[in-house]
Formats: C-alpha cells, sequence, structure tokens
C-alpha cells in the first residue's frame, strides 16, 4: 500500500464516527495497538523534542523500507503517533519524503488539538521525516 492509501483508510475510518469524542476513543484504541518500541530505545536520543509528553520513536530500515516504533506515556499522544507510523511505517524514505500530510486536517485532527498537542503533531512528523532523510543516503 502507498502512504496515499493509507492515509485514505484513515480519512474513511475516521469520517465513520459522529462526534470527536468517538474519534479521540478510537485513536487511543489505536494507540493500544501500537508497535511498541523495544525498552533499549526508550531512551533521550529518541525523544521527540517538541511534544508535551513524552514521544519516543525508532527506526530501522529492511529491505529499503523503513519501519517505525514508539510509545508515549500520554494515551491520545500515542494515538497520534500511532496515526502517523500506520501512515509512514514499512515505506521507502522517497515515499516518506514527498508525502504530504493533508490527511490530518481532512481527518480535523489538528483543529481538536490543543496548541501545544498541535506543536507536537508537528514535531512528530518532522523527526519521522528526519529519519526518512537519514535513511535514504542508505538507498541512493
Amino acid at each position: 500500500m502507498t502512504i496515499e492509501d493509507v492515509q485514505n483508510e484513515i480519512i474513511e475510518e475516521f469520517a465513520m464516527f459522529e462526534d470527536w469524542e468517538e474519534r479521540y476513543q478510537y485513536m487511543i484504541d489505536l494507540g493500544k495497538d501500537l508497535p511498541l518500541i523495544d525498552s533499549e530505545f526508550k531512551t533521550e536520543d529518541n525523544i521527540i523534542k517538541g511534544c508535551q509528553s513524552k514521544v519516543w520513536v525508532h527506526a530501522s530500515m529492511q529491505n529499503e523500507k523503513i519501519n517505525f516504533t514508539a510509545d508515549s506515556d500520554a494515551i491520545i499522544t500515542k494515538g497520534i503517533i500511532a496515526i502517523l507510523i500506520r501512515a509512514f511505517s514499512n515505506q521507502h524514505p522517497t515515499a516518506i519524503l514527498e508525502a504530504n500530510t493533508d490527511f490530518i486536517d481532512k481527518i480535523g485532527l489538528k483543529e481538536h488539538l490543543s496548541p501545544t498537542r498541535a506543536n507536537g503533531l508537528v514535531s512528530m512528523i518532522k523527526q519521522l521525516k528526519l529519519y526518512a532523510i537519514a535513511y535514504q543516503t542508505q538507498v541512493n
């Protein structure tokens, strides 16, 4: 699946819910299913700067595709990173760098986050793209 395919799936899933309370619950559920980061990677180096909560992200590459794992100490934040990882994990670095993140606006996420969580969301996206830049040099 392409990143755009996954993003469209996420948009469709969020459209099924009537209100934001249901969407928040869905995000929490997604966070519970997040592929968890190994405890050895829960280090200061893997914490995303700019998030109010602690969010750890680790990236590894197999077959020229990046796989992300993550964890957070806050349930909503864990749901947010779960959505991002679902969209960008198991993708080629170039695809991650070229991907837009309009799907976040289409599901209404940014407008329903506090300013600090919205800043954290931007920091999460930036970090995933930084990993893609780092790994892109290995595949080109």
